[in-house]
């Protein structure tokens, strides 16, 4: 009788219940409801509607889909139930990718920032490294200038290295890169310019999170290549049980955002230059346009129970502000994953491929004084026509180039094709271990094909004599390939152990093998005929004895053994301890293998309090990291031939070169208060680099000069810095958000007990052969800038400078001076803020950096009086022409091209709208959102060149510079508009 009763109820109150699942964007496919406490459930379809049979009427119903917060609704009788789930930010920002795993942020012992997907999409940046411009405390990124894929520098903390490589490693999906320049060198004709961003194969919107990993708690795990900090960037995946389709695309426009302030045809003559008659020529006109691009992006996502697929097509082109630059790139993307044996076994693949068609003109960081495009843009007479009354070009000398006839007379294409695979099997041994085999390559084909025509004529260049009749004949013509074959094997075994409610174990060990190889050749000819219009594809028929061919090959090996404990105990305190060793080819027989260890210790003070104070956790660190960002075979002995074959020495071996050394420690605290609604962190940092690498000379074998012999000189660049981080939720309602977030770094940087004065920030130009501005010497910042001291004009109009006393004096008897003035930021700062009303949003980024100066190498190399003067005269800013210095006064470098590098530019503004409803119903589609975005509208600074934002490459002799500025390739303000589509 019971039962029946029981049974009867239960048919009673069983009922149907339907609905519809939402997120923001609208319809959700996919989700999972599910009674709580059964197995009765079901998943929305494609319109977001589920049904579920034999439902309680006092039934719980559990919604959830990833990435979003799971919710619990009472049926209470009803038979139709809808629900919207909100993003769940607590969930996006727990957990942090870091060396070989991930660990949730609040048990981190070491200084970890991360940015997801929703930080950037639809923000306008052309290489994912640009992405973290004012979004980490203590990350500064500088494009080294304008041009469409043009390489970036991107800073951890400062500087950790005076020679080598300060930039950090990068790992993409568990496979560290290369890093090193991707394009082929080919022949830069009026001198060097700088390398392509190796980062532009990544396509932006596969990105699903980029974390930064800045001291030795958190990059010890990678030993030699951690000094420098790491960048983990993780790619997405599928989220949705139903397939979903993305498509996404946006048209940009630009223009010029700086400035270069020479006069026109008309200020030129008011100011005593020789008027020509002509008053048609801008330099603007001549070789800038406005700056297009466009952008395509298609995905197809779809996950099941035991296995997830995305794949991705990218497309994109673009237009640089400069004519004939751009840049096409195309991706595709492929991530699939399986599981078997009941989730036992998973075997994941990724694949990214890029082509990218780089198209260059002739824009060098260190042109002499016949200058770059630029350069003969900014110097040509305005006055002067630029073609001749029977549309030739007027050709005034070989040393006063027509910038119309240098642009048309050169091209210079490179073909890059780059493709990161990796296959990740994982094996869950039991519940508490599982082994992991990674197996990753990394490879890159790039040609690069440039021509200079033989109908123009350059003083020095591409010029060659004909042994037969003595005549010089013009033209230039090069091929360069540059192949690269990297690959990674990795195997690492994880344990962990919850022994008892109050220690957890988390255990880690772990080989490597990491196997670079890179060769390439260039094949260079010289002295064509005039009629030639095509050198590339007949690049031998130039004079016989100027063609030339060379060739290299390198190859890098690196072995590791690594160790990582992350222990948990009482469920506050927790200690993490990593020990890794490197062996590398690179370094000599006597020091192959060395050691990295690291320490940190977090306890949680407070955690998961209401009120007032939410959470409070302490940090501390200490770590020793190396750097091996230097040339392969500076160890070994090297020699090249001559063109008669003979052989002289580049480099006499050195069996004990060890690697830069970094040892590092910090304090921090991150905090959460006001109920959550403020995070935020606080670190102090410091870091000592020892065993510095440059090259000395030495006892030579062979005849001639020593050749050069790199060994660690003693000495010490000592960093250190305090980092702050703030995020706040001002507003947090289902219709209304609004989250501000602020960061701002400080840093100090100096060189301690070196005993060298080494030279480097070389200046090029008029008068400028063999001149430098900065050095780096003991108990000064790195690259501190050496410099006559200028203190204006005499009645004559020459320049006036101190001597080793404070005297005025004439330059003959004027003294260099070591300035208490550095080209590295002191402060770096970001601000980001991002607010959404129902279906608008509006976002917008600002960064800024302080307390540095800029040598602008642009201004002393063009605009000086004594290139006003003379027939037909250079062009100069109305500012010097007009100023008492007299036409005979050298242009030397001095304090007078020295300025404050300061300011603080808006860089990315995005408004959104996301359509609901009737309107994306009809089409089947699961969202639309429209978007407005704008970048660089505005910089604030009192710099008087193009930009401060700037990274001109004046190295010497192999040592880098900073803050340099001279002839760059414009930055340009953009506004762009675009649409994203999911079905």
């Amino acid at each position: 009788m019971v039962f029946l009763t029981m049974l009867c109820t239960s048919l009673t109150y069983s009922q149907d219940v339907s609905g519809t699942v939402s997120d923001a964007s609208g319809p959700l496919p996919g989700a999972s409801v599910i009674v709580k406490g059964t197995t009765n459930g079901a998943q929305t379809d494609f319109d977001g509607k589920f049904t579920i049979k034999n439902v309680g009427s006092n039934a719980v119903l559990v919604f959830s889909y990833i990435g979003l917060k799971t919710q619990e609704l009472n049926v209470a009788g009803k038979s139709t139930v809808n629900v919207v789930l909100n993003e769940d930010s607590a969930e996006l920002k727990e957990v942090v990718v870091i060396g070989y795993g991930s660990v949730r942020k609040k048990d981190a012992t070491g200084a970890v920032d991360q940015i997801s997907a929703k930080d950037f999409d639809n923000v306008s940046s052309p290489s994912p490294a640009q992405i973290l411009r004012g979004k980490v405390a203590g990350v500064q990124v500088t494009q080294s200038s304008g041009e469409p894929g043009a390489g970036v520098a991107i800073r951890v903390r400062g500087n950790s290295s005076i020679r080598s490589g300060n930039s950090p490693l990068i790992v993409i999906d568990g496979v560290p890169l290369d890093g090193g320049n991707v394009s082929g060198g080919g022949d830069d004709l009026l001198g060097s310019s700088s390398a392509k961003n190796p980062l532009n194969f990544v396509n932006q919107n596969d990105i699903e999170s980029i974390s930064v990993l800045k001291d030795a708690s958190s990059t010890a795990i990678y030993g030699s290549r951690g000094s420098n900090g790491v960048i983990v960037i993780t790619t997405k995946k599928g989220k949705s049980n139903v397939p979903q389709i993305n498509y996404s695309s946006s048209v940009q426009f630009s223009k010029m955002s700086g400035k270069f302030d020479v006069m026109s045809g008309d200020e030129f003559v008011a100011a005593g230059g020789i008027d020509k008659g002509s008053r048609s020529y801008d330099w603007k006109d001549a070789i800038l346009r406005n700056g297009f691009s466009t952008n395509h992006d298609l995905s197809f996502a779809k996950t099941t129970e035991n296995s997830n697929t995305r794949i991705s097509l990218g497309a994109s082109s673009t237009d640089g502000i400069v004519k004939n630059t751009g840049l096409d790139k195309y991706n595709a993307t492929i991530y699939n994953s399986n599981d078997f044996f009941g989730g036992a076994l998973k075997i994941e693949e990724r694949i990214i491929y890029a082509s990218l068609k780089d198209e260059a003109t002739l824009l060098s960081n260190n042109a002499g004084f016949i200058g770059n495009l630029i350069g003969s843009s900014l110097y040509w007479n305005p006055t002067l026509p630029i073609y001749n009354t029977d549309g030739s070009y007027n050709v005034i000398g070989t040393d006063y180039l027509n910038p119309v006839q240098l642009l048309d007379a050169y091209k210079d294409n490179s073909l890059t094709n780059k493709l990161l695979a990796s296959v990740n099997t994982t094996w869950k041994i039991n519940s508490k271990l599982k082994y992991q085999f990674l197996f990753g390559i990394e490879t890159s084909n790039s040609t690069r094909k440039s021509q200079l025509l033989p109908t123009i004529q350059i003083a020095g260049v591409a010029q060659a004599t004909d042994p037969a009749t003595l005549v010089t004949k013009f033209g230039q013509a090069s091929i360069s390939n540059l192949n690269k074959f990297n690959r990674t094997f990795e195997h690492t075994l994880n344990y962990n152990n919850d022994f008892s409610d109050n220690f957890n174990l988390d255990a880690l060990v772990g080989y490597s093998y990491y196997d670079y190889t890179a060769d390439g050749s260039t094949a260079t000819g010289k002295g064509y005929s005039p009629l030639q219009t095509n050198l590339i594809d007949n690049i031998e028929g130039g004079l016989r004895n100027e063609f030339r061919v060379n060739s290299f090959r390198n190859r890098v090996e690196l072995q590791s053994y690594f160790g990582r404990v992350n222990a948990t105990l009482y469920k506050k305190l927790i200690v993490t301890g990593t020990l890794r060793a490197d062996g590398s080819t690179k370094l000599g027989k006597n020091n192959k293998y060395d050691y990295f260890p690291s320490v940190g210790i977090a306890y949680k003070v407070i955690e998961d309090q209401e009120g007032l104070f939410n959470s409070f956790k302490v940090r501390g660190n200490y770590g020793i990291t190396g750097n091996q960002e230097f040339a392969p075979n500076s160890a070994i002995a090297r020699a090249s031939y001559s063109l008669d074959g003979g052989l002289g020495e580049q480099i006499n071996a050195n069996e004990n070169l060890k690697w830069e050394t970094t040892k590092s420690y910090g304090i921090g605290a991150d905090f959460e208060l006001f109920n959550n609604r403020l995070t935020g962190s606080v670190d102090y940092f410091q870091r000592d680099t020892k065993d510095l690498i440059f090259p000395v000379p030495a006892a030579s074998s062979q005849p001639g000069p020593p050749a050069p012999r790199f060994v660690n000189l003693a000495g010490n660049l000592i960093n250190k810095g305090v980092e702050v981080s703030l995020n706040y939720s001002v507003i947090n309602t289902q219709d209304f958000t609004w989250d501000i977030s602020g960061n701002a770094s400080f840093l100090s940087n100096e060189v301690k007990n070196f005993p060298g004065f080494i030279a480097t920030g070389a200046l090029n130009g008029q008068g400028l052969s063999g001149a430098y501005a900065q050095v780096v010497t003991t108990n000064y910042p790195a690259y501190t800038y050496y410099l006559y001291e200028w203190r204006g004009y005499d009645a004559d109009g020459m320049s006036i400078y101190a001597d080793a006393a404070g005297n005025d004096t004439g330059l003959g008897t004027a003294d260099k001076k070591l300035l208490d003035k550095q080209p590295l930021p002191k402060i770096n700062v970001g601000f980001n803020t991002s607010l959404a009303y129902k279906g608008f949003d509006a976002s917008a980024s600002f960064y800024g950096a302080f307390g540095h100066y800029i040598y602008n190498n642009t201004t002393n190399a063009n605009f000086a009086k004594s290139a006003f003067s003379g027939d037909p005269g250079k062009n100069i800013t109305l500012e010097v022409a007009t100023s008492p210095q007299s036409t005979a006064d050298v242009s030397a470098p001095s304090t007078r091209y020295l300025e404050k590098g300061d300011f603080f530019r808006m860089g990315n503004l995005t408004v959104g709208y996301t359509f609901k409803g009737d309107v994306i119903e009809r089409f089947k589609m699961k969202s639309a959102r429209f978007f407005v975005n704008a970048s660089n509208l505005f910089i604030i600074t009192s710099y008087s060149g193009s930009d401060p934002e700037v990274d001109t490459d004046k190295s010497l002799n192999g040592v880098p510079s900073a803050g340099m500025e001279y002839l760059s390739y414009p930055r340009e303000k953009s506004v762009a508009v675009g649409i994203n589509v999911t079905f």
